[in-house]
């Protein structure tokens, strides 16, 4: 760069309130900069408070180039985009074009709804009951964001009637093209010279790119992957196949809708559709009751299944042969019958079972199934990306490093060949935060385990002066410790599923003693400062199951190999999670909070020392009655991010002897 963006009476000193400069993040500007100038590959992990977002954003502003950013989530899209770019956008004066662009379920299409507006008559009362708010919102949308429809929930039943998908949109055929609300939006992002995007939009162009149809962003020379730690489980998803029952009921009840509007004579569409319509149900019941995931190729080895799974097929075979005989009658059915050439591809595809380098497995929720097929690995069709000429790449979390060491994620992506560098967390640790490992916990294989662990655990939530977050392995955990919690503590008791996300933590939030019960999506990607959250519980190391079939199958290729599937698979799985975890506790130089991690195998069991080596350098103990200790030390006085110009040396620290036996 060459202006001095990060000086201490620099451009953004000057122009941002609040801004001073950290050392690390002047580290990590200079690296992507000179990653920008190279056309070079970059891996970065920057720990918690590194500022790393505005340490890629103002070189990637500064170089003049085309960039893509892409982020973990709509959220952070949404941060980046409204709240971050735009305060850089004034401090740097860049008055090149910006855009964002989501995938294309995220927008109204006007068209389906018209369609369902002339369906009111068939509609589910809960779907009528938000058509008013949908129309009230196109009324007055510029983006046609539905996220931004006031009063409409996250999984609103009416959003896959208002909006589109790769299968149901008509493209230029549309009537509504023109106007369309994706369309503009793209338009917009082509004409951009930074295009905000997410990593799923990401790989479905890449997606979409290798079956020769046009693209959906555009060409960069720049592209900034932020939470890369999920880059490889989002990128496989899109490189395999799936069947899934949403899809082929959508396209029933698109053949209904075709049969009343387009071709009335045609009743055989009609019965074509409720015929499929009932064939995925009676598919779905052959999964079981209870919503599961398994090996596909275990469960089609059963006769029962075999046939249903057939019968399934030539019912996908009718309606394509019915479709067909209606070609040329109206748009709806000329979509139709390009859907169900494809899924009758896609069955096949997800049947053909003897196929090797590849994980097939499926998936049930209440009222659906998926059938898979996902490659075991996309390090080869990654690299290819990567090794464009002229094109810079960089990838940044906050947990990239398995024992500071980035093999694990550049094998998986095949960007072995990148430049690296490894950021500590700016916070000060020694003084801020407190790890526990407690004794005598009950064992990890106990059923009961988790009813045990809240009960042990009650007095110490109690003496946190502030909130507390319980994070879970498994749904089992949760609905345990919730039960526990909510008999018997006198604190606001918050559960994940209760209500959508952003509720939850808005509650928690302003509840300022509230404990928060959750797992999955609650260990990463959350950002709680100050006393709200005080205490962080994780219930046992995150561990996938063995039996997940995706991690199954890779585990098996990998002994094919001559490998180690847990030295190399799940333990640097485990260790990455674990740290995302543990990254919800200290997020500012003001935070103090403490730590328990309620899993004897961190101090007994060689594979211990992989993820304390992975922790930041928090002080440990082993006695629960310490804890209480730590809220009578007086706060320490808060060192400013001015002040952190030479960077610390932080000292590895171990369990001793002293604290140590089990």
């Amino acid at each position: 760069m060459d202006i001095d963006y990060f000086a201490e009476n620099g451009l953004l000193a000057k122009t941002i309130p609040g801004f001073a400069p950290r050392q690390a993040q002047v580290h990590m500007a200079d690296a992507v900069s000179k990653t920008i100038k190279s056309a070079g590959r970059l891996l970065v992990e920057a720990g918690t408070g590194t500022g790393k977002t505005f340490a890629y954003l103002v070189p990637a502003l500064d170089s003049g180039k085309r960039v893509i950013i892409s982020t973990g989530s709509k959220a952070l899209q949404d941060q980046l985009y409204e709240r971050d770019l735009p305060t850089l956008l004034l401090a740097m004066q860049y008055g090149k074009p910006v855009a964002q662009l989501k995938g294309r379920s995220n927008y109204l299409c006007t068209y389906r709804l018209a369609l369902l507006e002339q369906e009111m008559h068939f509609l589910a009362a809960d779907v009528f009951a938000d058509l008013p708010k949908v129309r009230n919102f196109k009324a007055r949308t510029l983006s046609g964001d539905v996220a931004d429809i006031p009063g409409l929930q996250e999984q609103a039943p009416i959003l896959p009637f208002v909006t589109s998908t790769n299968d149901n949109c008509l493209g230029r055929e549309c009537p509504d093209y023109e106007t369309c609300f994706l369309v503009k939006a793209r338009r917009k992002a082509l004409d951009a010279q930074v295009v905000v995007i997410n990593h799923h939009l990401f790989f479905a162009d890449m997606s979409v790119k290798d079956t020769g149809f046009g693209e959906l962003l555009p060409d960069a020379d720049v592209y900034i992957f932020d939470e890369a730690h999920q880059l490889p489980d989002i990128a496989s998803q899109y490189f395999g196949e799936s069947l899934s029952s949403r899809q082929l009921s959508d396209v029933a009840e698109e053949l209904r809708l075709a049969y009343r509007l387009e071709a009335k004579d045609m009743a055989q569409l009609g019965k074509a559709a409720d015929r499929l319509i009932q064939d995925c149900q009676a598919m779905r019941l052959s999964f079981g009751v209870e919503p599961s995931r398994g090996n596909l190729r275990d469960i089609l080895a059963q006769p029962a299944m075999q046939r249903d799974l057939q019968r399934l097929k030539e019912t996908i075979k009718f309606c394509y042969d019915v479709c067909k005989l209606a070609l040329g009658r109206g748009e709806q059915i000329n979509n139709c019958f390009e859907r169900l050439t494809g899924f009758l591809t896609a069955a096949d595809h997800v049947t053909a079972i003897t196929e090797v380098g590849a994980a097939y497995w499926y998936e049930t929720t209440k009222r659906h199934f998926t059938l898979n097929v996902t490659p075991l690995s996309i390090a080869e069709r990654f690299a290819q990306e990567v090794m464009r000429v002229g094109c810079s790449w960089i990838f940044t979390s906050a947990t990239l490093t398995v024992g500071e060491e980035f093999n694990y994620f550049s094998q998986r992506m095949g960007v072995e060949d990148a430049d690296t560098c490894l950021l500590d967390s700016p916070f000060d640790y020694e003084h801020q935060s407190l790890l526990c490992v407690p004794r005598n916990l009950p064992d990890t294989s106990n059923y009961q385990r988790a009813t045990q662990l809240a009960e042990r655990l009650l007095p110490v939530i109690e003496q946190v002066p502030g909130g507390c977050f319980f994070l879970c392995t498994s749904y089992n955990s949760v609905n345990q410790i919730a039960q526990v919690l909510r008999d018997k503590l006198d604190r606001t008791v918050l559960v994940q599923g209760d209500d959508n996300k952003q509720r939850i933590l808005a509650d928690f939030v302003a509840d300022g003693h509230a404990v928060l019960v959750a797992t999955s999506s609650f260990w990463e990607g959350v950002d709680v400062r100050g006393a709200a959250l005080s205490c962080v519980i994780i219930d046992k190391l995150p561990f996938t199951s063995p039996d997940e079939p995706l991690l199954k199958a890779r585990m098996e290729d990998c002994r094919l190999q001559g490998g180690d599937p847990f030295q190399q698979l799940q333990l640097p799985e485990a260790v990455i999670v674990l740290k995302q975890g543990v990254g919800r506790l200290i997020r500012d130089y003001q935070d103090r909070g403490i730590l328990i991690l309620c899993d004897p195998r961190l101090v007994n069991k060689p594979y211990g020392a992989a993820f304390l080596k992975s922790l930041p350098p928090i002080p440990r103990c082993r006695d629960l009655t310490r804890l209480s200790e730590f809220w009578t030390i007086p706060d320490m006085p808060v060192v400013e991010p001015a002040a952190l110009l030479q960077p610390a040396l932080l000292q590895e620290e171990t369990i001793t002897d002293e604290n140590s036996g089990d």
